[in-house]
């Protein structure tokens, strides 16, 4: 009965990042996480989890509104109905300012162009990280009128 209880309030996600927390959630009815082995949709009661995140769209639902977050890479751990997520960056989709991810989407791509030329393995490995970056943030940013 107490499990019961406990999986009828749902799931807390909190979000931290170098500069600080930058989401905290009480009573989520699921979040949906991109990880490096794949995608995993996280519940009341879900078993305990540790997995490295992919740059990619986070998604949040409760009450039947869905919130989207940009994160770029880090870890999530889930435990006693908690989704702790340690990220290198993340942003909640109505703070993205579409115009500057697509000045950083350009700004990636001449980068990556010119390691190409210059045959630099670090420097296109760099640049196509940012180039993700920035299309993941275009991506969850361009969505966020949608849900």
């Amino acid at each position: 009965m107490a499990e019961q209880a406990q999986e009828m309030k749902g799931i807390t996600v909190k979000i931290v990042t170098p500069e600080g927390q930058i989401y905290d959630q009480a009573g989520a009815e699921i979040a949906v996480i991109n990880t490096q082995g794949g995608q995993f949709g996280i519940m009341a009661g879900h078993e305990p989890i540790l997995a490295a995140l992919a740059i990619d769209e986070l998604v949040v639902k409760k009450d039947g509104q869905k919130r989207s977050l940009a994160v770029n890479g880090g870890v999530a751990e889930f435990s006693n109905n908690l989704l702790t997520v340690i990220a290198d960056s993340a942003e909640v989709a109505d703070n993205i300012d579409i115009d500057r991810a697509q000045n950083a989407k350009k700004r990636a791509q001449d980068r990556l162009a010119h390691a190409q030329e210059v045959a630099n393995q670090r420097e296109i490995e760099m640049a196509h990280i940012a180039l993700m970056r920035a299309v993941n943030r275009i991506h969850v940013g361009s969505v966020k009128g949608h849900r």
